[in-house]
């Protein structure tokens, strides 16, 4: 069945136009077919252009069991839902039910919504705020599913979706007026039903570690679970079995508690003092913290006598807005539930601060306004394992990177993993005639002073040459900035930065210049997908190892250390290859492109290690010389213009 399915003349055949049978796409479909029927796991790592999503769609509707399938991302979740499930299903003549479940942050609280229109009519009142509002009402009024991704009204990172969006500690749960409309738990119910709900993994983690209380259990019960982008499970499953605190939370119940005194309770003039005094040590500690974009060891933090004793205020300030709660509890939904999130914060405090406990990281990171001090376990192989024999089924781990040089005990062993075939499929892309791989001559250390500057006298006359159509991909932003600011005084390309507007917003720029360099760090690294000539060079400044400072790789290393292990083999190498596979992955993304690739990193070639990197990259032909990669994209560009 599944051999037909895939041929020219199956449903793929009819319903794609200039389908191709593929070796690899049907071997993987095979193996998904047999771990279903056999409900076992299975690990693939596909390579890009294998068409994986084809490969584990069509045995999963044909199985008729009921399948969750969970992506890296809400973007790769969406193009799943609304682009590869419709044609597919159709293809198939598949009749059942399908849904898209996101995490409540991303669906509108009309609850919310009414206190913020409410609230926005006061005295404080910012007009563009309430023109956002208004915008979103309406929109609210004809929207069946509430997902504010719909909502074309406001930008996706506008400051008003977090006051009209709930969160698991300020939802109301079955007391709210809005019960029975609200969407969450419409989009749950429609889940509840389907026989394919797409969700990402975020949703599914948070669900896994019991974190979403109020509506029961989060992501229905199920017979076959698929990870697409499965390489990042081992971190995001880490952030969930661990705990977290921030500033953001201890802001949102004071903005809450103001809502309430000025909504229900005015005669309570306690509370305004509440909210301002809850802003204002959490801003006080957020400042005593440091530069914003850090990541520092907790453990060590908390010894400082200046940051203790603005834990120490913050603290105070849960306990008076505990105290003057009390005081007004019956009164008003909102202040009651605000009683009890006080009572949870107050709880996270004492369990952050209990840095005694071992087997966890405990680390904390900056932005310019917020700070989240994190406790994450060393290892989720237990606990994750332990999630898996309970809810048994048919579990498949897939993505373009995830074997370290053709071995997955690196994934496999984070997870706790036992699967009955692992295995990897090429990619059916032409790498020796598709691609050139270049490691310069001259290259200066990693790390040394002047490294940008080096870079971009070296690399600017080719990005030129090439009439940008570059990423220029960078372990740090730091580097980024450095690399962004120096190409904009040399070059007369356009140069993009991420992070000067939204990911998708640079994107799209990006593909519509044709001619533009684009810098930018981690966000860029994956699930980007830029076919044809606006992208034939792919630069990377060097081999991307964490940052040895980082506490929760410290962590890991101490951790593999205890156990007898060699930390830089089985932690940081393995990292590294697998981030290293994914930002390759950017430059050939169908069988027509054709591009450079240039790792400015001497220890590539000098060290022992740099041959597993390069054992786990595809076969791309190597140089040392920058002249024979100008050469190969002044061809690829005449042959572009030509056609």
């Amino acid at each position: 069945m599944i051999t037909k399915t895939f041929s020219q003349e199956g449903a793929l055949g009819k319903a794609i136009p200039g389908f191709q049978p593929r070796q690899a796409q049907l071997d993987m479909a095979e193996a998904v077919r047999k771990a279903i029927k056999d409900q076992s796991q299975l690990v693939i790592e596909a390579g890009t252009g294998t068409g994986k999503t084809f490969a584990y769609l069509v045995p999963a509707l044909l199985s008729g069991k009921k399948t969750i399938i969970s992506t890296g991302s809400k973007n790769l979740q969406e193009q799943l839902f609304h682009r590869d499930l419709p044609l597919m299903t159709s293809a198939l003549g598949f009749y059942g039910q399908v849904a898209l479940l996101k995490g409540r942050a991303n669906y509108l609280c009309i609850e919310r919504l009414g206190r913020q229109m409410i609230e926005s009519h006061g005295t404080h009142t910012d007009p563009t705020l309430l023109t956002q509002l208004v915008k979103v009402r309406s929109w609210a009024s004809e929207s069946k599913s509430g997902d504010l991704g719909e909502c074309d009204a406001i930008a996706e990172d506008s400051p008003v979706i977090p006051t009209i969006t709930s969160t698991n500690d300020n939802c109301l749960g079955k007391d709210c007026p809005n019960y029975t409309e609200c969407f969450v738990l419409k989009a749950r119910k429609k889940a509840l039903d389907a026989d394919v709900v797409v969700v990402n993994h975020h949703l599914f983690m948070a669900d896994l570690a019991i974190k979403e209380t109020g509506f029961g259990e989060l992501i229905p019960e199920a017979e076959v679970f698929i990870f697409d982008e499965a390489h990042q499970i081992p971190d995001i499953a880490s952030q969930y079995f661990g705990q977290s605190l921030s500033s953001r939370q201890i802001q949102e119940l004071a903005k809450d508690i103001e809502i309430g005194y000025r909504t229900e309770a005015k005669d309570m003039r306690q509370l305004q003092k509440v909210a301002d005094k809850l802003v204002q040590s959490a801003s006080d500690l957020r400042i005593c913290l440091g530069e914003p974009g850090f990541r520092g060891n907790w453990r060590e933090a908390i010894n400082s006598p200046s940051i203790a004793r603005e834990v120490e205020r913050v603290r105070e300030a849960i306990d008076f807005a505990i105290e003057v709660l009390k005081l007004v509890l019956g009164r008003s939904q909102l202040l009651d539930v605000a009683f009890e999130r006080a009572h949870t914060i107050k709880g996270r405090i004492d369990r952050v601060c209990d840095v005694s406990i071992t087997g966890y990281s405990y680390w904390f990171d900056t932005t310019p306004r917020h700070f989240s001090l994190h406790i994450t376990p060393l290892s989720v192989a237990d606990k994750f394992h332990e999630q898996i024999e309970l809810k048994q089924g048919t579990w498949i781990f897939t993505s373009a990177t995830l074997a370290v040089n053709d071995d997955f005990g690196h994934f496999t062993s984070r997870l706790g993993l036992k699967p009955s075939a692992q295995f990897s499929l090429p990619s059916p892309f032409d790498y020796p005639t598709q691609a050139r791989l270049c490691v310069p001559r001259y290259l200066p250390e990693p790390n040394s002073p002047g490294l940008a500057d080096k870079l971009v006298t070296m690399l600017a006359p080719l990005i030129e040459q090439n009439q940008g159509r570059c990423f220029f991909l960078c372990t740090s932003h730091s580097m980024m900035r450095e690399l962004g600011e120096r190409f904009r005084e040399v070059l007369s390309v356009p140069v993009l930065m991420q992070g000067e507007t939204s990911k998708q917003k640079t994107l799209a720029e990006f593909m519509e210049l044709g001619n533009a360099l684009l810098v930018a760090t981690g966000a860029f690294w994956e699930g980007i997908d830029v076919r044809g000539d606006t992208l034939s060079c792919v630069i990377i400044d060097k081999l991307p190892f964490t940052a040895p400072d980082d506490p929760l790789l410290k962590a890991r290393i101490e951790d593999c250390r205890l156990k007898g292990g060699d930390p830089f083999a089985q932690v940081q190498l393995p990292d590294a290859v697998i981030t290293l596979k994914q930002g390759v992955g950017r430059l050939i993304r169908d069988k027509k492109d054709k591009g450079a690739l240039i790792i400015c990193d001497n220890r590539l070639v000098t060290r022992e290690y740099g041959g597993v990197f390069l054992a786990s990259l595809p076969a791309i032909p190597r140089t040392r010389d920058l002249g024979v990669i100008e050469d190969f994209l002044h061809q690829i560009s005449v042959t572009n213009n030509q056609d």
